[in-house]
Formats: C-alpha cells, structure tokens, sequence
C-alpha cells in the first residue's frame, strides 16, 4: 500500500495523538474583529440505506464493516459556523462577466478522457485559494471533503444571475465528495448527485445577504457510493447508489458588523437595555438584470455536461418531438440521473 506524505502526516498525527499549532482552514479564514459576520447552519438527513440496491437482500455478502462510516454518519459535523463576509469573496465574477455567462470557481482538472483520481485514498490535500471556503463549507457536514471528485466533470462552477448598484446573485453547482473511513478500515466514498446553491453578495464582499448550498433531493436516487475490499488499486471495489433526503447549509441571516461604532468612533453594547438584539434594517435590493432559476441551471448544467446541449427529453415527449421533426428517437436507460454524479 502506497500513501502520499500528504496523507502520511494526518495518519501519524492521529496515531500519536500530536495536534497541529493551526489547521490550514484556522490560518485562511481567521475574522477580523472590524468586518461583517454570518452564521452558517447546517440541516442533515442522512441517507436512507433502504433505498441502496444491496438493501434488497439484506446486505448479503457485505460486511457490516464496510458500511460503518456510512452507518455512523447521522449528524452534521458542525451544526453551525461563524464566517466573515469576506470568505465568500471566492464567489465574486471575474470582471466583465455578463449574467448568465457560467465560470468556473474551482476548475475541473479532468475529462472523459484523462481517466480519474486514485480511490485508495483518506485524507483530503490541503485546499488552496478559492477552494478554502468551499472546503470549509462542506466540512460542516462531514470532516473529510475532497472539493474535486475523483471523476469528471470536478470542481465548482457559478453563473450570475442578477445584477444590481451594488449587488450580485451568483448560482453555483458543486461537484465533490467525501471519505467516509479512516484507517486501517478501506476507503468508502459518499458522491452526492451535486451540490447547488446561490448567493447574494455586495460587489466588494464585505456584507452578505444571503446563501444557501444543498443537494437536490427531488429524484429518488441522488448519491453515489463506491468502497474498496482491499488496500490497493486494484483490489475489489463493490458500487451502489441512494437517496440522501437533507445535506443542506443556509445563513441564519444576512452578514452583520462584529463590533457596532457610534458617530464618534465608541462601541456601542449591540443588546438593547431590554437584553434584546440590536435589529439591523437591510435595504432593499433594486435589481437591473435577473435570470430565472431554470435558466441558470440550465446554463450550470451545459458547463459541466456539454453533450447536454442537445435536449433529452422524457420518454414520451420525446416521440412527440420526433413526429414533429421527422426525427428517429435513440432511447437511453440509466441506473441513475445522465446529469448529475448519481448516475
């Protein structure tokens, strides 16, 4: 068995009971004291193990083992989170970006063509840049995210879709995945379909109005699950997929001053003499240019999946639509949706 010394080093941290000075989460996303902050909640169901192929015939020839880290997930790691409203300054377009022209936030490294990452795998690499808040985010629910799959299409992607003064709504769809085990049990990934969300945010990140990041949960199947019976890449891998019914993250409320200032520069007690919260009035946002939810999904969707440029359309539509066009109808059967990571 093979391990990187990026992987190494949590291993030997966790056997020798050694705790590093600062993660790299601890150094990248520390708050200052002067700007705004948000609180995070997370809302988890865990999946519905019935709704796995193998449920059919009790599990038969898998081991209890096996499915431990999937057993035992049952909650959120973090229920909630405090971030500051810069963290989420990865999510700003890059400038000149037109509504509903899709970028990337985390580009994907890999193709159809380029084969995929190493499933012998525990520890996620050290996220860098942009993919620090993602992997913060996604770490509430569960210690371990990898932001990229080990598969294409991998990484984050986000659309504009409305434009105000001073503000942006920006929708993102994420494709990453989690690690399940830690040694000395094998390798167990949990792939949600996607994650998907959107976010309103000033033009300069310092005040966030609103966000949530959530995989979709109106199809019967919507996570993929892959483990291995061995210590190499070459070892046994058994494949099964389900149906997750909450892996939600929402903010509690727009991003609000950490220290509140009066006129003359003193800090003013943020509780009322009643012992109530000071109630902040936000501004309502007067929008110049908005796309419609459908749309950007859409749009999300074709970056991630080209071949789905061309409509596939239900069963039955689609024989209307060939009448019409004096077309042939080619059928697809899939275990799973074409396009999502579920399939």
């Amino acid at each position: 068995m093979y391990i990187s010394p990026e992987e190494f080093k949590p291993i030997a941290e966790k056997l020798t009971g050694s705790v590093p000075a600062a993660s790299y989460e601890e150094e990248e996303l520390h708050h200052d004291p002067s700007e705004e902050t948000l609180t995070i909640e997370a809302r988890f169901q865990p999946l519905l193990t019935e709704t796995m192929t193998k449920s059919k015939d009790g599990f038969l020839g898998v081991s209890r083992l096996a499915l431990s880290g999937l057993r035992n997930w049952t909650t959120a790691a973090s229920p909630t989170a405090e971030f500051a409203a810069r963290h989420f300054r990865a999510f700003l377009p890059p400038p000149g970006q037109e509504l509903g022209q899709p970028w990337w936030i985390i580009p994907g490294e890999l193709s159809v063509f380029t084969g995929y990452l190493s499933n012998n795998r525990f520890y996620p690499p050290p996220p860098k840049d942009k993919e620090v808040i993602i992997h913060r985010l996604l770490s509430m629910f569960h210690p371990r995210p990898f932001v990229k799959t080990r598969f294409a299409p991998q990484g984050t992607v986000a659309c504009l879709t409305a434009i105000s003064d001073s503000y942006y709504t920006v929708m993102f769809r994420i494709h990453a995945e989690f690690q399940l085990s830690e040694p000395p049990d094998f390798p167990f990934w949990f792939s949600p379909g996607q994650f998907t969300g959107h976010i309103i945010l000033s033009k300069d990140a310092t005040h966030i109005r609103d966000f949530r990041l959530f995989v979709p949960n109106h199809r019967s199947l919507n996570v993929d699950m892959e483990w291995l019976y061995g210590a190499s890449e070459t070892s046994n891998m058994e494949v099964d997929i389900g149906y997750i019914p909450q892996m939600e993250l929402e903010a509690m409320g727009p991003s609000v001053p950490s220290v509140i200032l009066d006129e003359d520069g003193n800090m003013i007690d943020s509780r009322l003499p009643s012992g109530e919260p000071l109630q902040f009035v936000f501004e309502e946002i007067k929008w110049h240019q908005e796309l419609s939810w459908e749309e950007a999904a859409r749009r999300l969707e074709v970056a991630m999946y080209p071949f789905k440029k061309v409509s596939y359309l239900p069963f039955t539509e689609a024989f209307d639509r060939a009448k019409a066009e004096n077309k042939l109808v080619h059928s697809i059967l899939l275990w799973g949706a074409l396009d999502d990571q579920s399939c």
